[in-house]
């Protein structure tokens, strides 16, 4: 009896599937083209407009800032093509390529946001959600890698996952601050503060709830086959 187990149909299950892979695209459309507009209007704002009235408080630091919006841009740019699972089992040499690249640029994007905030102007709760956001960044990547070192792959992919939520906090960031209820909060040092802490951790908390009924319901159909 160990090793009974419930059979569904075909047809649903084919379905099931279907219905999955059409979700996760048009997730990731979303999340790509979202992507693309911030780093439309906010990225290359910095470079359309490369004069002290435009960077206002970060003109002195403009070389950090550089640093740090590049190097977060190619994290955003290059996350996605560690979760196409098609051209990971087509292409592993570029796949693995791609997440040293991915190491690469989360690594610069820290060194700017540890520059960025250590000549900071802002109020110290902005400050520290920044800085928790890099230590998320830093910790969520290298667990990243680590668990890949080891050969942990399910493991790998959810930290990778947490890595890349981290790494769009950036544009969660800028969606909260200009288009969403927090952006008429005031005085605006209180939105700034409650917008820098929920960027990364509201999302980073909505991931683990996914984590974990994904691991309740496996526990749950392994049960039943028993």
């Amino acid at each position: 009896m160990a090793d009974a187990s419930i059979s569904f149909p075909v047809g649903a299950r084919t379905r099931n599937s279907r219905t999955k892979r059409v979700t996760v695209m048009f997730a990731w459309a979303g999340v790509v083209t979202l992507a693309v507009l911030f780093v439309a209007k906010y990225v290359f704002f910095y470079f359309r407009h490369y004069d002290p009235v435009s960077f206002d408080p970060y003109w002195p630091r403009r070389g950090w800032l550089f640093l740090h919006i590049s190097a977060g841009t190619l994290a955003l740019a290059t996350g996605p093509l560690q979760f196409w699972t098609g051209l990971r089992q087509r292409n592993l040499t570029f796949h693995r390529w791609t997440g040293r690249f991915y190491l690469f640029s989360v690594a610069a994007g820290i060194v700017g946001a540890v520059g960025l905030s250590a000549t900071t102007t802002f109020q110290w709760g902005v400050v520290n959600g920044i800085r928790g956001l890099a230590l998320a960044w830093l910790v969520t990547t290298a667990m990243a890698y680590y668990m890949i070192r080891k050969g942990l792959v399910s493991l790998h992919k959810e930290w990778m996952i947490r890595s890349y939520v981290v790494t769009f906090a950036f544009v969660t960031f800028r969606f909260l601050q200009d288009y969403s209820p927090l952006s008429r909060v005031q005085p605006l040092g209180d939105r700034d503060t409650t917008i820098a802490w929920a960027c990364w951790v509201v999302p980073l908390a909505i991931a683990e709830m996914v984590f974990h009924f994904k691991r309740t319901s496996s526990a749950l159909a392994a049960r039943q086959t028993r």
